[in-house]
C-alpha cells in the first residue's frame, strides 16, 4: 500500500544562494598539502561533483566539510557559519544538517533496518514511536519499505546503499555528502542509486555534493562539476561544458575513458612532423555539435580533409561532439581559424601518412 511521504523541508537562511562556501582552504599532513587553496561554492538545490583520483584531496575536503578535520587557514562556510572556529560542542549541531552516506554503507549489523534508518534520531532523542514512524517514510521514499525489519545481512549492496541513503536524510538535512557512494557497486546498481539521489534532489531539493573518482557518475548526476588535483581545484564548470571543452591535463585524462579517443593504431603512427597530413582533434558544444559542420567544412575548404573518428553525445540536453580529423598541413590554420569561430577547442595531435 502506498502512503504519502512526508518531508520535513531544511531550514533557509537569510542568503539562499550558497550553502557550501568555501575560501581559499589549506590543510598540511607535515610536507604534504592535502588542500592548497581551494575556493568553491555549493548552491542551494543543486549537484555538485568534486572529482579527482587517489589522492587529489577528496577525502580532506569532506572531513573539512563535516568539521572531522580542521583546515591550516581559509574560511569554510556552511549555510552562511563560518565552521572552521568552532568547538566540538559548537558543531554538533552543523552535523545534523548534513547527512552523510558512505563507499561500504557503515550499518549496524546487529540492527534491523529501521533502526539503522532511525539511529540518528534515537541519538537525538525522539521518542521511539516518532522515529520508527519517520524510518518508515524514508524506507517507502527509497522503495524498502519491505526490508524494514530484515537485517542489513539478508541485503543486496544497492539495498545496503539506498538504506544508507534513507538514514542519512532522518534528520532533514540541509546537505547530502556522498563519498565514492557508488564505487562498490556494479554498474546496473550503480545506475539505480544515482537515479535515486537525482530523484530525491528533485523532489526534495536537496543540496547533494558527491565525491567522486568516475566521470560516469559526474556525467549521469551533476549539475557542476570541480576536478581536484595535488590539493587544488584545476577547474570547474556546468558538466557538458566541462565534458566538451576540458581545459585541464587532469580533467583531460579522467575523461579519456568515456570521451572519443583517436584510435590507437593511428595515435601510434603520429610524428610531431612531417610531409603527410595534419591529425586535429575538435571538441564542439551546443548548437554547433549537430548544425552542417563538416558540409560547411568541405565548401570552405574544397582541398579536402578526412573525418578519421568521432562523434556527438548528449550531456544534460546538450550536444556535446569530439572529432579527429586529417587535412593538408597548408589547410590547418584556416580549418582551424573556421572551427573556432564556431567555439570549437582545436588542438594539432602530429602528422600521419596521407592515407593513415
Amino acid at each position: 500500500m502506498n502512503r504519502h511521504v512526508s518531508w520535513t523541508p531544511a531550514e533557509t537562511t537569510a542568503d539562499s544562494g550558497d550553502v557550501i562556501r568555501l575560501a581559499d582552504v589549506r590543510r598540511r599532513f607535515g610536507e604534504t598539502a592535502a588542500l592548497d587553496g581551494v575556493s568553491l561554492g555549493v548552491r542551494r538545490g543543486e549537484i555538485l561533483g568534486i572529482i579527482g583520483r587517489s589522492g587529489a584531496g577528496k577525502s580532506t575536503l569532506i572531513r573539512c566539510l563535516n568539521g572531522l578535520e580542521r583546515p591550516d587557514g581559509g574560511s569554510i562556510e556552511i549555510e552562511g557559519r563560518e565552521i572552521t572556529g568552532l568547538g566540538e560542542a559548537a558543531l554538533q549541531p552543523l552535523r545534523r544538517r548534513i547527512g552523510m552516506i558512505f563507499q561500504h554503507f557503515n550499518l549496524l549489523s546487529a540492527k534491523t533496518v529501521e533502526e539503522n534508518v532511525a539511529l540518528p534520531l534515537k541519538i537525538e532523542g525522539w521518542p521511539k514511536a516518532k522515529r520508527l514512524a519517520r524510518a518508515a517514510e524514508l524506507l517507502e521514499l527509497v522503495g524498502l519499505s519491505d526490508k524494514a525489519r530484515a537485517y542489513p545481512s539478508a541485503l543486496s549492496g544497492g539495498q545496503k546503499q539506498r538504506v544508507g541513503i534513507a538514514r542519512a536524510l532522518a534528520a532533514s538535512p540541509a546537505l547530502l555528502l556522498s563519498d565514492e557512494a557508488t564505487s562498490a557497486l556494479d554498474p546496473e546498481t550503480t545506475r539505480s542509486i544515482l537515479a535515486l539521489l537525482k530523484d530525491i534532489n528533485s523532489k526534495l531539493g536537496l543540496t547533494i555534493l558527491l565525491i567522486t573518482h568516475e566521470m560516469e557518475v559526474v556525467r549521469n548526476i551533476a549539475d557542476r562539476v570541480a576536478v581536484i588535483d595535488a590539493g587544488r581545484i584545476v577547474e570547474q564548470g556546468p558538466v557538458w561544458q566541462v565534458f566538451a571543452t576540458p581545459k585541464a591535463e587532469t580533467t583531460k585524462s579522467l575523461l579519456s575513458g568515456i570521451r572519443p579517443q583517436l584510435p590507437a593504431h593511428i595515435a601510434q603512427t603520429l610524428l610531431s612532423e612531417g610531409p603527410g597530413d595534419v591529425v586535429l582533434s575538435i571538441d564542439i558544444a551546443g548548437p554547433a555539435a549537430t548544425g552542417p559542420l563538416f558540409q560547411d567544412l568541405s565548401k570552405a575548404f574544397p582541398g579536402g580533409y578526412r573525418l578519421i573518428h568521432g562523434g556527438v553525445d548528449h550531456i544534460q540536453k546538450q550536444p556535446v561532439g569530439r572529432f579527429f580529423i586529417a587535412l593538408p598541413a597548408a589547410s590547418t590554420a584556416g580549418l582551424v581559424s573556421f572551427v573556432e569561430r564556431l567555439g570549437a577547442q582545436v588542438e594539432v595531435l602530429g602528422h600521419v601518412a596521407d592515407h593513415a
